[in-house]
């Protein structure tokens, strides 16, 4: 026996019909992987540091490496990382990989240097920022040179006191970054003009050079 077919099934909406299912590609499309591409072939690694340890076993020595990573877009954008493996290109790896997922914006001035002087530090390390007029280059050495490199400065002075270990030195740099703000932002948190902030920093430093 033939069976009839359900009025109240035939009039709801095949699943293509329906709005709620028709949304479930969206964001998946070739243009969000092209920009997501585009901003990988932006960013610029650099190898900061690698440190090979060994481990006695029955058998023998194990060799295991550990590498340290920045990486930045040059364009205020800047990240570090560290990975571990019992190959160099694995540790290099997962450095960047974890480099990439800890980056950071920072305000830069004209585009090449800070917008103020900062101070940072992490364990044994201390790291003073200082920005610096047009021409006078990356005065900065080691790690930090590499952190400023990727992220883009071209002026800027800079001294690590304390410890010379390249981890503490990269995480008192990025300590020292993360309080870098521009005028905007604190223009906008008193609740005043851009150009007040200004004429005020620049006011400032033309006493301090008469002094």
């Amino acid at each position: 026996m033939a069976r009839t077919p359900n009025a109240e099934r035939s009039d709801r909406p095949s699943r293509g019909e329906r709005g709620e299912r028709s949304d479930r590609g969206r964001g998946r499309g070739p243009d969000n992987q092209n920009s997501r591409e585009r901003e990988e072939s932006d960013i610029v690694d650099k190898l900061v540091h690698i440190n090979r340890v060994a481990k006695v076993v029955k058998g023998g020595r194990r060799f295991a490496f550990a590498a340290l990573v920045v990486v930045g877009d040059e364009k205020g954008r800047v990240g570090y990382g560290s990975g571990k493996a019992r190959e160099v290109p694995e540790a290099i790896r997962k450095a960047t990989d974890q480099a990439k997922r800890n980056m950071i914006r920072v305000a830069l001035r004209e585009g090449r240097t800070l917008h103020h002087d900062a101070q940072g530090h992490f364990g044994a390390g201390r790291v003073v920022l200082r920005a610096a007029p047009a021409g006078t280059g990356i005065i900065a050495g080691g790690p930090m040179r590499a952190v400023f490199e990727t992220m883009g400065v071209q002026d800027v002075v800079a001294k690590c006191i304390g410890t010379s270990n390249p981890h503490n030195m990269i995480k008192a740099t990025f300590d020292a970054l993360v309080n870098v703000s521009s005028p905007r932002a604190i223009a906008a948190k008193r609740g005043k003009k851009v150009g007040e902030i200004v004429s005020r920093r620049d006011g400032a430093a033309a006493a301090a050079a008469k002094e």
